[in-house]
C-alpha cells in the first residue's frame, strides 16, 4: 500500500485470492459476552437527542468562557479516586485529546475525534488508551453541567486546549461543532489481527514485506495502538526502524515530518509514563470488564488499587524531562545533550535511560517532590535523535525555540480539526482568522438570480453536450465527498484541478472538452456551480425524454478553489480505486468489488435507497468509465427509467462468469434462445443476488413504482450534489411533483 495515498490495490494488500473484509475484526470478535445493544436499532444508530437537535444552535447558547474555566480549574483539582500526577492532570487530558484524534487516517478519512468515538469500543479498550477512562471520568460533571451546549467530542479536544495553555504551552486556537453519536461506528476497519499489541502481535511492517502488512487505509503500526509502539517495532528497541514506522503512520495521518517531530516533542514535553507495578494484576480494558465497575477498566488487584505512583499503562515508567507540568526548552535538550541507556522498567519495559544525568535535569517524583528520578526517554523518542532527518529537524527546533512553539501550536491544531472539514464548519470565539492549506479553502461563491441559472441552462441546453456527458462531469465532481472527513465534493470545482483531472477514473480527455465548453457557457455563474447545473440539465432532458415532468433542484452559491488553495499531494487518497456507480475498476483488488461499493456509499452517506436507486439511473443514463454497456440493462439509454432493475430482475435471463474475468465480468443470456442479451459486473448483479439489495431492487422495479424512482433518484442525486454544502439546510430543497406519461410505463 502506498503511504500516501492509501492505495489498497498496491503492495498494501494481501495476496491475490486472499479477499479480505472491509471491516475486519469487529467488537463482537473481541468480546463475544458484551450485550448487544444494537438489537434495539434495527434502522440505524439511536439518537437520543432526536431527529430534530441542532448542535451548532446549542453551542452557540454554550458559556464558553465558564467552561474553560471549569476544566482550568479542573487541572489541579487531584481527586482520591485517580490522583494526579504531580497534582496537575494537565498532561493526563493532553493525551486524551489526542488519543480523540490521532486515530484519523488520510485512506478513508474516517477515524479522528470528530464524534467522540473514544467512548466506545474497541476504541476505549485499546491497550494504548489504557486509562483513558478515568480522564472522560474526571470529566463528567462539567459534561453533565454544561449539557447539549457542548458534546463529548467538542469537550475532549478543548480539554487538551485548555491543558496546553494551562502549563504556558501554545495554542493556536480552537473550533467546535464536532456533534456526538451515540454508538460505535461500525464501519471502520481497524485491522484483521486476533491479538493486541501486548499480546505478541508483529509490527504490520516488517523486514522483508515493508509496507505490505499496512494494508488498506491503516495508519497505527500495530492493531491496538494509535501510531507506533513506544518500544520499537514489535517491543523490538531499534531507534531507526522505529523512525521507519513513525513516518509511515504519521504520513498517513496527514502529518509531514517536521510536524511529527514537533507533535512528540510538545507533547513528550508534559507528563510521564506509567510502569511503576506489576501489569499482570490489571483486570479487562472498559468493554470486558464487570458490572460492579460501570465501565472502568484495567482495574488492579494490588492492595494499593494501582493508582498513583503504583500505576500502570503502558508499561514505561518516568517524564521526558525535568519539567513535566511547564512548557519548556528541555525535551530538546536533554534528548540531544545525553548519552542514553537501555534498561527496564519496573513493569519490564524496555526504555532509554540518561548516561550520568545532572541532579539539576532529573525529574521530581510524581508523588514526592522533595525526591530526583531520571528522566526517561521512548525508543520512538531516540528515533528523534538517530534518525538523520528526524535529528536534523530535532536540531533546528533545539535552535529555535520560537519555531518550535510555533510549529507545535499548528501542528496540535491540525491533529485536533484535520477530520473536520472546511473551516466553514467550525464554531465557538476561537477559530483562527487564517486559512490553512489542509482545510481545502474554496472562496466565498456567489448566488446566482433565477434569470442568470435560466439563461446557463439554455446555453448548456443547446450546447451539443450529451446527457452523459453533462451528468459523468457533475457526478465525478461532487461523488468525491467523504462524509468521514468533510473533504471533496463540488464546492471549489476541484475537478478542473490537478490531481483530479487527471484521474484515469474520469477519463481526462473527455472532462477537458466538457469542462471547456462549460467555461465558455457559464457567463457570471462559478465553474462549480456551472458544473452541476450541467447535470441538471443533462437530468431534466433524461427524465423528460421518459415521459417525466420534473424541476431538478438546483441552488447555487458555490465557489472556484485556485492550485494556490489546493494541496494537490492530500487530494491523492481520494481518487477512487474503484468506482461502482461509474463500473469502473481497473484491476482486481483484494477487497470484493461490491464491498468497495458500499464503502463508497456509505463515505458519500448513503442509505441502501439511495444506492440502488444511484446505481440503477446511472447505468441507463451512461455513466460508465469508459463508455463500456455493462449493467446498461435498456432499449432506450439516455433516459431516466428503471429499466436496470426491471431487466436485471428479468427470469428470462441466465447469467455466467466470462472465462478469465476472475468473477468480475458477466454474460446474460436469453433463457429460451441462449442468444446473449446484456453484460454486467459484480456491481451489476449485486442487487439481484444479496437479499437485502435485492428486497428495495424489487420495491423500485414494481410496475407502478416508475415514479417513485425517479423522485428517488431526483433526491438522491441532489443530497449528493450538495453534500459539502454546509451553508445549506441538512435535507436540502426538495423535488417537485412528479408527473410521467403513460407511454414511459412501459417496459
Amino acid at each position: 500500500m502506498d503511504a500516501k495515498t492509501g492505495d489498497i490495490s498496491g503492495s498494501g494488500c494481501p495476496a491475490h485470492g486472499d479477499v479480505r473484509s472491509l471491516l475486519g475484526r469487529q467488537n463482537r470478535d473481541w468480546w463475544p459476552d458484551a450485550l448487544a445493544v444494537d438489537i434495539l436499532a434495527p434502522n440505524g444508530a439511536a439518537n437520543p437527542m432526536g431527529d430534530e437537535f441542532n448542535y451548532a444552535e446549542a453551542f452557540k447558547k454554550l458559556d464558553y468562557n465558564g467552561l474553560k474555566a471549569d476544566l482550568t480549574a479542573l487541572m489541579t483539582d487531584s481527586q482520591p479516586w485517580w490522583p494526579a500526577d504531580y497534582g496537575h492532570y494537565g498532561p493526563f487530558f493532553i493525551r486524551m485529546a489526542w488519543h480523540a484524534a490521532g486515530t484519523y487516517r488520510t485512506g478513508d478519512g474516517r477515524g479522528g475525534a470528530n464524534s467522540g468515538q473514544q467512548r466506545f469500543a474497541p476504541l476505549d479498550s485499546w491497550p494504548d488508551n489504557g486509562n483513558l477512562d478515568k480522564a472522560r471520568r474526571l470529566l463528567w460533571p462539567i459534561k453533565q453541567k454544561y449539557g447539549q451546549s457542548i458534546s463529548w467530542a467538542d469537550l475532549f479536544i478543548l480539554a487538551g486546549n485548555v491543558a496546553i495553555e494551562s502549563m504556558g504551552g501554545p495554542v493556536f486556537g480552537f473550533g467546535g461543532g464536532r456533534a456526538d453519536v451515540y454508538e460505535p461506528e461500525k464501519d471502520i476497519y481497524w485491522g484483521d489481527e486476533d491479538k493486541w499489541v501486548n499480546e505478541g502481535v508483529q509490527t504490520r511492517i516488517d523486514e522483508e514485506r515493508g509496507l505490505a502488512d499496512l494494508d488498506g487505509p491503516l495508519a497505527a503500526i500495530q492493531m491496538g495502538l494509535i501510531y507506533v509502539n513506544p518500544e520499537g517495532p514489535g517491543g523490538n528497541p531499534d531507534p531507526l526502524k522505529s523512525a521507519r514506522d513513525i513516518k509511515a503512520t504519521f504520513e498517513r495521518m496527514a502529518m509531514n515530518h517536521e510536524e511529527t517531530v514537533a507533535l512528540t516533542a510538545g507533547g513528550h514535553t508534559f507528563g510521564k509514563a506509567h510502569g511503576n507495578g506489576d501489569p499482570s494484576k490489571l483486570g479487562k480494558p472498559p468493554a470486558g470488564g464487570d458490572l460492579a465497575s460501570l465501565g472502568l477498566g484495567w482495574v488492579s488487584s494490588e492492595e494499593h488499587g494501582g493508582i498513583g505512583e503504583h500505576t500502570v499503562t503502558s508499561g514505561i515508567e518516568g517524564s521526558w524531562v525535568n519539567t513535566p507540568t511547564q512548557w519548556s526548552e528541555n525535551y530538546f535538550r536533554l534528548l540531544l545533550d545525553y548519552e542514553y541507556e537501555l534498561v527496564r522498567s519496573p513493569a519490564g519495559a524496555q526504555q532509554w535511560q540518561p548516561i550520568n544525568q545532572k541532579p539539576e535535569d532529573m525529574a521530581p517524583a510524581a508523588w514526592d517532590p522533595s525526591k530526583k528520578v531520571p528522566t526517561m526517554m521512548t525508543t520512538a523518542d531516540m528515533a528523534l535523535k538517530m534518525d538523520p532527518e528526524f535529528r536534523k529537524i530535532s536540531e533546528k527546533f533545539r535552535n529555535d525555540h520560537e519555531a518550535f512553539k510555533d510549529a507545535f501550536a499548528r501542528a496540535w491544531f491540525k491533529l485536533c480539526h484535520r477530520d473536520m472539514g472546511p473551516k466553514a464548519r467550525y464554531l465557538g470565539p476561537e477559530v483562527p482568522p487564517e486559512d490553512l492549506i489542509w482545510q481545502d479553502p474554496i472562496p466565498a461563491g456567489r448566488m446566482p438570480s433565477e434569470a442568470e441559472v435560466s439563461e446557463v441552462k439554455a446555453k448548456i441546453a443547446n450546447s451539443g453536450l450529451s446527457v452523459s456527458q453533462l451528468v459523468k462531469t457533475a457526478w465525478a465532481s461532487a461523488s468525491t465527498y467523504r462524509k468521514s472527513d468533510h473533504r471533496g465534493g463540488a464546492n471549489g470545482a476541484r475537478i478542473r484541478l490537478a490531481p483530479q483531472k487527471d484521474w484515469d477514473v474520469n477519463e481526462p480527455a473527455e472532462l477537458a472538452k466538457v469542462l471547456s465548453t462549460l467555461d465558455g457557457l457559464r457567463g457570471n455563474l462559478s465553474m462549480a456551480d456551472a458544473i452541476v447545473l450541467g447535470g441538471v440539465v443533462g437530468l431534466e432532458k433524461a427524465i423528460k425524454d421518459a415521459g417525466a415532468n420534473v424541476a431538478v433542484p438546483f441552488t447555487g452559491g458555490r465557489g472556484d478553489a485556485t492550485a494556490e488553495q489546493t494541496d494537490a499531494d492530500s487530494f491523492a487518497p481520494l481518487e477512487p480505486q474503484a468506482d461502482a456507480f461509474r463500473n469502473y475498476l481497473p484491476k482486481k483488488l483484494s477487497v470484493k468489488t461490491e464491498e468497495m461499493m458500499l464503502d463508497r456509499a456509505a463515505l458519500l452517506g448513503l442509505s441502501v435507497p439511495e444506492l440502488t436507486v444511484l446505481i440503477a439511473g446511472l447505468r441507463v443514463l451512461g455513466v460508465n468509465h469508459g463508455g463500456r454497456n455493462h449493467g446498461s440493462f435498456t432499449k432506450r439509454p439516455g433516459q431516466l427509467t428503471n429499466d436496470f432493475l426491471v431487466n436485471l430482475l428479468d427470469m428470462t435471463n441466465v447469467w455466467k462468469a466470462v472465462d478469465g474475468s476472475d468473477e468480475e465480468e458477466f454474460v446474460g443470456t436469453d433463457r429460451a434462445s441462449g442468444g446473449e442479451k446484456w453484460r454486467a459486473t459484480r456491481a451489476d448483479l449485486i442487487f439481484g443476488s444479496n437479499s437485502e439489495l435485492r428486497s428495495v431492487a424489487e420495491v423500485y422495479a414494481e410496475k407502478g413504482s416508475e415514479a417513485k424512482f425517479v423522485r428517488d433518484f431526483v433526491k438522491a442525486w441532489t443530497k449528493v450534489m450538495n453534500a459539502d454544502r454546509f451553508d445549506l439546510p441538512q435535507d436540502g430543497p426538495k423535488a417537485e411533483p412528479i408527473g410521467i406519461a403513460e407511454p414511459a410505463l412501459a417496459k
